[in-house]
């Protein structure tokens, strides 16, 4: 292993990234893609830096462990705008909205259709066929007040 580690040189670093980044196409996570990035960049650097195979593993090292932060980092800071906000996220879409009790709230329990989908709704007892106005989304049920 140590051989192998000692010839390691600027070709062997620059084939070892595209094949890390390659294994991030088939097991999609994107960690693979960074340690392709940092074996990618100490290949590069290797071009300009005649250094030891020791110097090469520890920059990899290094270059891997500082990219994981940096990009969760830079993924939190990144304001995402979408024309979509509540995608994948339907039940928050709804609130404010008003529609008419299928079935009764009765104990605090019943139901509404909203198009193709009978939700679950909670509230106070409210008779089948009144109108609700949605107040908020708790998961898979509704919250609804007197519309």
């Amino acid at each position: 292993m140590t051989q192998w580690l000692s010839q390691m040189g600027t070709w062997n670093w620059l084939i070892v990234g595209l094949a890390l980044m390659g294994l991030e196409l088939l097991a999609p996570g994107v960690f693979l893609l960074w340690l392709g990035l940092a074996a990618l960049a100490v290949g590069l650097l290797s071009f300009v830096i005649d250094w030891t195979w020791q110097t090469q593993i520890i920059a990899f090292a290094l270059l891997s462990i500082a990219a994981v932060p940096l990009w969760r980092s830079v993924a939190r800071r990144s304001n995402n705008v979408t024309d979509q906000p509540h995608l994948n996220r339907r039940s928050d879409a709804l609130v404010g909205r008003v529609f008419t009790l299928d079935k009764p709230i009765v104990d605090g329990a019943g139901t509404v259709r909203i198009d193709d989908t009978v939700w679950r709704v909670s509230g106070p007892d409210t008779p089948a066929g009144s109108r609700v106005q949605i107040v908020k989304s708790d998961g898979a049920s509704l919250v609804v007040g007197q519309a």
